[in-house]
């Protein structure tokens, strides 16, 4: 495989997943589509160290995980938090945590 086809996987997996986070108003089906934009970029950023001598991008690609990981923890705390008040994870009635 070229780098165009790793380019152009990881462009569609990034569209999709941004397509998931801008139409979902479940707040799983968005965590779950910032997680493929986030694999999306680590499949850019490994492809390019594939075609470079340095270890950059790998290093990169390992960093993104562990903060992608953090973030989906926080994330479905944040979740479990909101269903155990309001019995609902819908992010149009989010709002209601405000002040």
């Amino acid at each position: 495989m070229t780098l165009f086809h790793y380019l152009a996987l990881a462009s569609l997996l990034f569209c999709i997943g941004l397509y998931g986070v801008l139409t979902r108003r479940n707040a799983v089906a968005v965590l779950m589509s910032l997680e493929l934009m986030f694999n999306a970029v680590n499949i850019n950023l490994v492809a390019f160290s594939h075609y470079r001598p340095d270890i950059t991008g790998l290093a990169f690609s390992l960093f993104i995980i562990a903060v992608a990981a953090c973030e989906a923890t926080v994330g479905v705390a944040l979740v479990l938090s909101v269903y155990r008040n309001q019995k609902d994870i819908d992010l149009e009635r989010a709002n209601k945590l405000r002040w």
